[in-house]
């Protein structure tokens, strides 16, 4: 039994708490406020045993004890507490060194896989880009500017453990530009055990490149669309290639409004050195265009649809390319059309 939970929060931050009062109060008197807060996570969820005990201190001192630890948002949760222990509960946090994380109308707290702290198929280093894009964005993270809510994050392959091609309004995920790397002792070991190369391999390959003779693994590294499932099968024989990056792209929600998105693909690699940098320069402009045209509650993949991803890729200054085509000879989005001159 609950109703609209209003605006509450803490004095100079738009966003982090979520209202929450029962329409029932006199009969549910322990739970007539139960305000959620949102709490900025760590890149990577990397805690010491120090901060978690910080944390459920805090809480219990403060609210109901009850947390949600980096559910659908990706924060930590705080479920439970009365108005007049937002300040108080807030006023800790900071001294041990935690701040409130996103919600309504901005952009929500940046999310990460481990990346390169522990996983040996991260593309590019996932944390340092999830804390730097944190930082940089503050302002836009507690004061809502915008027309809904806009989410990044970050994984280091396309495993894409953070699930952000499903999720997010900017999906960053880690690719390779060159060949899979093979070793094919390791391959004739595979073999030899119970993998059947063939049958696990090839044959669930979606790109069919891959082909398997009996003795020796050959990849058309040009038709592989990078999906895992062979490096996942054979880690040993197989790598993500050398030159190292990420793709971009953008568009993915939940259904509210319209129905669910996937990202589509927006730049299709950048050097890993080059991520930052880029992901700082796509997000100025897809925000710049998406304040001026989006609808009120429209997140960004609702807008491409509707403006149509020609005039959205014209107003960001991004060419088209092959990659942005979702069914070759179905729908391609890109439409020709004529110069004026001509």
């Amino acid at each position: 039994h609950w109703k609209h939970g209003g605006i509450v929060g803490v004095t100079g931050y738009g966003g982090g708490v979520i209202g929450r009062y029962s329409d029932m109060p006199e009969e549910f008197p322990n739970v007539a406020h139960f305000h959620t807060m949102r709490i900025n996570q760590p890149a990577g969820w990397f805690y010491t045993s120090d901060a978690l005990r910080t944390l459920c201190d805090i809480w219990e001192r403060h609210g109901s004890g009850l947390t949600n630890m980096h559910g659908s948002t990706g924060d930590i949760i705080f479920l439970g507490t009365k108005t007049d222990e937002l300040e108080p509960t807030f006023k800790e946090l900071t001294e041990a060194g935690f701040d409130l994380g996103g919600s309504g109308s901005c952009m929500r707290t940046p999310s990460c896989c481990l990346g390169q702290a522990r996983c040996e198929w991260a593309n590019y280093d996932t944390m340092k880009v999830c804390d730097q894009i944190t930082h940089d964005y503050q302002d836009e993270l507690h004061r809502p500017p915008f027309p809904y809510k806009f989410k990044v994050k970050c994984s280091g392959c396309p495993n894409d453990c953070v699930a952000s091609i499903a999720r997010a309004d900017l999906s960053i995920i880690g690719t390779w530009k060159d060949d899979i790397l093979q070793d094919d002792a390791e391959v004739t070991k595979y073999a030899s055990g119970s993998l059947d190369i063939q049958k696990d391999i090839c044959d669930k390959c979606p790109t069919k490149c891959m082909a398997w003779d009996g003795s020796k693994l050959t990849i058309n590294n040009r038709e592989c669309v990078h999906c895992m499932h062979c490096i996942n099968a054979m880690p040993k024989a197989l790598r993500p290639g050398k030159e190292k990056g990420a793709a971009f792209l953008l568009g993915s929600k939940a259904p509210i409004l319209q129905g669910a998105l996937l990202s589509s693909v927006l730049v299709p690699f950048v050097p890993a050195d080059e991520v930052l940098e880029t992901a700082k320069e796509l997000i100025d402009r897809v925000w710049e265009f998406w304040d001026e045209h989006g609808n009120n509650r429209e997140r960004v993949g609702e807008l491409v649809q509707r403006v149509g991803l020609a005039n959205f890729l014209d107003a960001i200054g991004l060419d088209p390319i092959p990659e942005m085509i979702t069914a070759p000879r179905d729908n391609p989005y890109i439409f020709f059309k004529l110069d004026e001159q001509e």
